[in-house]
């Protein structure tokens, strides 16, 4: 042990802190002949220590040696090793870079001379896996596992003790002011520096508030992206181990979060929002205080003034330490995201994320007492008409949101109508503030009210209080304990002055007819709230605000907690056996043409969605069912025109002999009813199916269905009368690329021996073009050869074109038209109704006549009116509208996109498909084909931040289903293939 041994670092006393200069051939040194190990050693870098990992010559690791600055006393490093044992005997499920120890017990540990003096080295386990450094982003799971080990940790650690403990670091936020007073000299830009002082002053004086209140423990205090040890191979990256205990210390025990939170701030596209699964994870383990809550956001933002002070520092007084100066980029952007959102707001949605919000319990509506008098003068509620511009709008169909003259439209056709007055909704998002496209969500929640007047109009003071402000277009006066803000023309001059004391229904301002008025009400201690705010804030900035509806006699909006228990209303009665796209979906409560709109104004591009090939809310569509509806809707036995012309044409567009159409609602009805008619026809009940394929969930369409994901035991569970072969998939199946043709004659022969055993084969039934594996062409002369097979033997041969059909081939309206065969049945259904439920059966007339045989077939619906008029619709619009031929521009189009960034991504395996059912293939390896399901998921989740909704599909879910509306344009093609490119990267799959 060293000398001073009881000795303990304090900070403040020493001038720099630069690490031990050390040279790996020194390293390999200390290591041979002090801790008895021969290894390589290869440095890794480190602010204040030295550290390198040791190997054999063949390159397997074998160790860490940590040399520790000078400055840190050997009683510090009993410290560390001893709470890092205590932590892997605590939480076995953890691994802990502990110190390695001899066989008689005792630690690799001894002291070295360096330069700037004696340093304690020691051996330390090496933990594979790497670390989550990096600018990669990291997903949901990822964030809420760094907060379940923080709090994992933190309750390891609170009741550990050691005279090691005692010391005062840069780091430990309770010197967080006088660190940053110390060190922001060494931040030369102005600016940066003037930033980072100023938040210091605001941050700090929440913290110094709360302090007292603060309990203290053992802490690591250095639960980073850069100390968190993912697993190995896990995918997304999971972390399950911990390293560098360098900085153990006694410290605020909340602290622990708040390093782990601000670590996550660099990352590729993390905003303040996307720590907040860690905050859940880690309250879930260890319960923050309501203190503790309010405490986190100030020491997040303490802690990212501290790492920029503290690195300009190191990289002036250490000028060779590449691992400091190759952080100071990101330690800038630490701070600027912790800094974005004032305080108060990050502080409340960190409550709301604990469940602590609910001792709030103060109204967030304007109360007035009794005295109080209305806002606008001799106007009643009567008088205003409110303007609805959320997702629920009438006004905002047929795409009127993303006019941006819409609000000025609807404002002026209500006054016309004789209004006094238009006022908005506080917190309902506007959807007129929507972008078709974007990769971030913009501001589309309002944090007060915008009136508009028809009259002239006098604006009063609600109650008395004292004008904060008074200038050309803006007041500001105190409202009890809030500040009531108006805005309004810069022409017109306010008739009270700053300072003064206004009685309750005192003039404030005279606003004449047309004029424009912005009014909103705040916590009066809280800051000032725009206009508009972004849904993943809402709930903090709305915190701090109230609606001032009251003001003005009109009802408060009270609607806003319904969102929060929608999920469990439909787990509640919705069997959950229906599942929903996401863990954590967005509400969708409107579309249009290829845009999905959350109810909070998010819009998403729909790459998913082949039941609505015209688009969502297609006018025609809506207009034709409106008007039918307005006429009659009753069952096909009745009489009726539209059944017969809807028949007529879907007969026609398919090749002699099937000239013969049933009705019916849905793809599954389809199959099942297709089955049945080619068993009915043939007399023969076996049946032989693709794997890997989906074809419904009523009892036969689910009998030939095999696909894994739809149900894992499918292969094993298929009723005695179903026989498979093989998938004929040419790029992963059994027979690979031209290898492929090998299929046809294989399932040639399961037909034939099927026969020859007695049962042959009454259908023969799959997917034209393979919808289900993710849009991948059958192989050359594959349908030819099994569709003569099965007829050879007196069977059927079925079309599923329920996915493919209807022209989303773009060269081809039907599947089996590119395999240049005529099936004796098809299937169809989807893309029939867009959006309606619709299917259908075409087959011969000879075929259709046999069902007899059975029995009588009727479909309530299918085949109604309606349906049959939506049927018509979409024929009509398809066919005006090209949209088959915008599915071969677009489709070869976004294809040749996806075909780039196959040649830059290695992930991306292949990109599959015709027009607009594309597949992008993502696997681990080329060669091998390893299918990169984890990955998968993870862009999928990725995208949807980005705003975009695509899902997987595949046994495998490997695959990037892309099957959008048939109207896609070439910019929202371009978007998809943009944001992709832009996840792609930031989840690190570069080449």
């Amino acid at each position: 042990m060293l000398p001073d041994e009881h000795r303990t670092i304090d900070f403040f006393a020493e001038d720099a802190l630069p690490a031990p200069r050390v040279a790996p051939t020194e390293a390999e040194l200390i290591a041979a002949e002090h801790l008895g190990l021969t290894a390589r050693a290869q440095s890794l870098g480190s602010q204040q220590d030295a550290n390198f990992l040791l190997h054999t010559d063949d390159g397997t690791p074998v160790a860490i040696l940590k040399i520790a600055n000078p400055a840190f006393g050997a009683v510090e490093i009993e410290a560390q090793d001893a709470a890092a044992d205590l932590i892997a005997s605590t939480c076995p499920e953890l691994r802990i870079a502990t110190v390695l120890r001899r066989p008689d017990g005792s630690p690799r540990r001894t002291t070295v001379d360096t330069e700037n003096g004696p340093a304690v080295a020691r051996l330390l386990r090496y933990l594979p896996g790497g670390t989550l450094s990096g600018p990669r982003h990291l997903p949901p799971g990822t964030v809420a596992s760094m907060g379940t080990i923080a709090g994992k940790i933190s309750t390891a650690l609170r009741d550990f003790r050691h005279p090691g403990l005692d010391r005062v670091l840069q780091w430990d936020p309770r010197h967080a002011d006088r660190v940053v007073a110390k060190l922001a000299g060494h931040i030369d830009e102005p600016d940066r520096r003037t930033a980072v002082r100023t938040a210091t002053a605001e941050a700090w004086a929440h913290v110094h508030e709360l302090a007292a209140a603060l309990p203290s423990q053992a802490v690591h205090l250095d639960l980073t992206d850069d100390n968190l040890v993912r697993c190995p191979d896990s995918r997304p990256p999971m972390p399950d181990g911990v390293i560098d205990f360098g900085d153990v210390t006694t410290s605020w025990a909340v602290g622990e979060l708040a390093v782990s939170l601000s670590s996550m701030l660099h990352h590729d596209g993390v905003e303040p929002h996307h720590v907040l699964p860690a905050v859940r994870a880690f309250h879930s383990v260890r319960p923050l205080s309501p203190e503790e809550a309010e405490a986190v956001w100030p020491l997040v933002v303490l802690r990212a003034a501290v790492l920029v002070a503290s690195g300009r520092h190191q990289a002036a007084v250490d000028e060779d330490n590449g691992y400091a100066t190759a952080n100071l980029d990101h330690e800038w952007r630490i701070f600027e995201q912790a800094t974005c959102l004032p305080l108060p707001v990050m502080t409340r949605l960190i409550r709301d994320a604990t469940g602590l919000a609910a001792t709030d319990v103060p109204a967030r509506t304007a109360q007035a007492d009794a005295s109080a008098r209305p806002l606008l003068r001799d106007l009643v509620a009567d008088d205003i008409a409110l303007l609805d511009l959320s997702t629920d709008a009438d006004s905002l169909d047929h795409g009127a949101w993303m006019d941006t003259g819409t609000e000025a439209r609807l404002v002026t056709s209500a006054l016309a109508d004789g209004v006094a007055a238009v006022a908005t909704w506080y917190a309902r998002a506007r959807l007129t503030r929507t972008p078709a496209l974007s990769e971030v969500s913009t501001a589309t929640v309002p944090t007060g009210i915008d009136l508009w007047l028809g009259r002239d109009a006098v604006v009063q003071a609600p109650a008395a209080g004292k004008v904060l402000a008074a200038a050309p277009g803006r007041v500001e006066l105190t409202y009890g304990a809030r500040t009531l803000s108006l805005s309004f023309p810069r022409a017109v001059q306010p008739l009270v002055t700053t300072g003064t004391t206004v009685r309750a229904g005192e003039d404030l301002i005279h606003l004449g007819s047309g004029a424009a008025v912005h009014v909103a009400l705040r916590d009066a201690d809280g800051p000032a709230a725009p206009r508009l705010v972004r849904p993943e804030y809402a709930a903090g900035w709305l915190a701090l605000t109230a609606d001032p509806a009251p003001l003005l006699g009109l009802p408060a909006d009270t609607d806003r907690t319904r969102e929060r228990d929608l999920l469990d209303r439909r787990a509640a009665a919705f069997a959950t056996v229906q599942g929903h796209y996401y863990a954590n979906p967005p509400r969708i409560e409107r579309g249009w043409r290829h845009h999905l709109l959350s109810a909070d104004g998010r819009s998403y591009l729909d790459i998913v969605n082949n039941v609505t090939p015209l688009g969502h809310a297609h006018p025609r569509v809506e207009q034709a069912v409106s008007r039918q509806l307005r006429r009659l809707n009753t069952n096909s036995r009745f009489h009726y025109t539209s059944v017969v012309e809807f028949t007529e044409r879907l007969a026609a567009l398919l090749p002699d002999p099937l000239d013969t159409v049933f009705l019916v609602n849905s793809g599954s009805e389809a199959v099942d009813l297709g089955l049945r008619l080619a068993i009915g026809t043939s007399g023969r009940h076996d049946v032989v199916a693709l794997r890997e394929a989906y074809h419904g969930w009523t009892y036969a369409s689910d009998a030939v269905s095999t696909s894994l994901q739809d149900n894992p035991n499918a292969p094993a569970t298929r009723p005695s009368w179903v026989h498979t072969v093989d998938s004929p998939n040419s790029y992963r199946g059994r027979h690979r690329g031209p290898d492929a043709v090998r299929y046809a004659p294989e399932a040639v022969a399961v037909i034939d021996e099927l026969a020859a055993a007695g049962r042959p084969a009454g259908a023969f039934i799959g997917e034209t073009y393979y919808g289900n594996a993710g849009g991948v062409a059958l192989p050359e002369g594959y349908l030819a050869q099994v569709y003569a097979a099965v007829r050879n033997h007196g069977g059927l041969a079925v079309a599923d074109e329920v996915q493919v059909g209807y022209g989303r081939l773009g060269h081809w309206f039907w599947g089996f038209e590119q395999q240049r065969v005529v099936p004796d049945i098809v299937c169809v259904a989807k893309a029939m109704g867009n959006g309606h439920p619709l299917g259908a059966v075409i087959t011969s007339k000879a075929v259709a006549d046999r069902y007899r045989d059975q029995g009588y077939f009727f479909s309530s619906t299918g085949g109604s009116p309606v349906s049959s008029i939506v049927g018509l619709t979409v024929l009509d619009t398809l066919r005006d509208e090209d949209l088959q031929g915008n599915a071969t521009r677009v489709g070869g189009h976004l294809k040749s996109r996806l075909e780039a960034l196959a040649d830059r991504y290695g992930i991306i395996g292949a990109v599959h498909g015709s027009g607009l059912y594309l597949g992008l293939e993502l696997v681990r390896d080329r060669t091998s084909l390893e299918p990169a399901t984890e990955e998968t998921a993870e862009l999928c989740d990725r995208m949807l931040d980005l705003g975009v909704i695509v899902q997987p599909t595949g046994d495998h879910l490997n695959i990037l289903k892309i099957k959008p509306p048939l109207c896609i344009d070439t910019t929202a093609a371009d978007f998809f293939a943009d944001m992709l490119d832009l996840a792609l990267t930031q989840l690190s799959h570069s080449r």
